[in-house]
């Protein structure tokens, strides 16, 4: 069995969040750990609509949910992957995560191989929208072409 840490997550009781904008301030440092920039502009695209979700997003997908100690952040991000893909037309959404996913120490084999296994239970056409989601972030930061792991 894997002995590596499971998670960054090493708050105590007393370290727990407590107020609505200690929440939301602890969502966005989790945030930024893990989707830097592409989760910055994503919550602030929302400024102008819907405020409340971006809380939403960051204080409780990312402060409450995201930061839980069960999965390390890579594992969160293959599950994330697998169920974007599922869901189909999430294709931006699958892009912040590829970026997340490369942040947090997949390699882009590993992303692909994820992708390739989801056409399994999703059907081809949605790893396909999800390969050419990955392609993209890839192409955007220079990991083309990927080759298979030897």
């Amino acid at each position: 069995m894997d002995t590596t840490a499971t998670t960054t997550n090493t708050a105590t009781a007393a370290d727990v969040p407590t107020t609505r904008q200690e929440r939301l301030d602890h969502g966005l440092e989790v945030l930024g750990r893990i989707d830097s920039e592409a989760g910055a502009n994503a919550l602030a695209a929302l400024s102008d609509i819907s405020p409340e979700l971006a809380h939403q997003v960051a204080a409780w997908g990312f402060g409450e949910i995201y930061d839980r100690p069960g999965l390390a952040p890579r594992d969160r991000q293959l599950v994330t992957l697998g169920m974007l893909t599922a869901l189909g037309g999430c294709e931006p959404q699958l892009r912040v995560h590829v970026n997340a996913s490369l942040n947090v120490g997949l390699s882009p084999q590993e992303i692909v191989e994820a992708l390739l296994q989801s056409a399994v239970y999703c059907g081809f056409p949605r790893a396909l929208n999800a390969t050419f989601a990955a392609k993209q972030v890839f192409a955007e930061r220079g990991l083309l072409p990927v080759t298979p792991d030897a």
